[in-house]
C-alpha cells in the first residue's frame, strides 16, 4: 500500500467512526427524581390524574416508584420523611396532553386547583406560539404544567 491509499483509509475510518463516538457522548435524561412525603398518594396522583405508567425498579422496598415518561426516561418518586422543599413555578416538569380542555375536566372532576401562568385560578395561558397551558401542583407541591404543544 502506497502512503496516499493510507492515509485516505485512515481518513475514511476516522470519518465515519467520529460521528458514532460524538452521539455517544452526547447527554440524554434518564430520569427526574422527586423527594415525597407519601408515597402511595404521590403514585396514585401520577397515575391517575397524570396518566403516567408504572415501571419496574429494582429496590422493591416500598420507598420508590418509578414511571415511564418518554423512551428510555422515567419519574423516579422517592419516600423521604424529612421536610420537602418545593421550588417557584419557573421550576416545573412539564407534560403534554392531546388536549388541555380534557385535562382542565379530569383536574375539575378530582377537585385538584390549577392556575395559568401569572397566577389566576382555574384559568389558563394561550402562549404566543398558540400553546394552551396550566399549572398545578402535586401532592407535594412540585409544579406541573400541561400543555397541549405538537412538538
Amino acid at each position: 500500500m502506497n502512503i496516499l491509499y493510507k492515509i485516505l483509509l485512515a481518513a475514511t475510518v476516522f470519518t465515519c467512526w467520529l460521528p458514532a463516538v460524538t452521539q455517544a457522548q452526547k447527554a440524554r435524561l434518564n430520569h427526574i427524581a422527586f423527594s415525597v412525603s407519601d408515597l402511595q398518594k404521590s403514585t396514585r396522583f401520577y397515575q391517575d390524574i397524570i396518566g403516567l405508567d408504572t415501571i419496574p425498579e429494582p429496590f422493591h422496598d416500598g420507598k420508590h416508584t418509578w414511571f415511564s415518561i418518554a423512551p428510555l426516561s422515567h419519574l423516579h418518586l422517592i419516600q423521604n420523611p424529612k421536610p420537602i422543599i418545593t421550588p417557584s413555578k419557573n421550576t416545573h416538569l412539564c407534560f403534554t396532553v392531546s388536549s388541555v380542555d380534557a385535562a382542565i375536566a379530569k383536574l375539575t372532576k378530582a377537585g385538584i386547583s390549577f392556575e395559568d401562568w401569572p397566577g389566576k385560578k382555574n384559568a389558563f395561558t394561550l402562549r404566543i406560539d398558540k400553546v394552551k397551558q396550566i399549572y398545578l401542583q402535586d401532592p407535594d407541591g412540585y409544579w406541573l404544567e400541561i400543555n397541549d404543544a405538537t412538538q
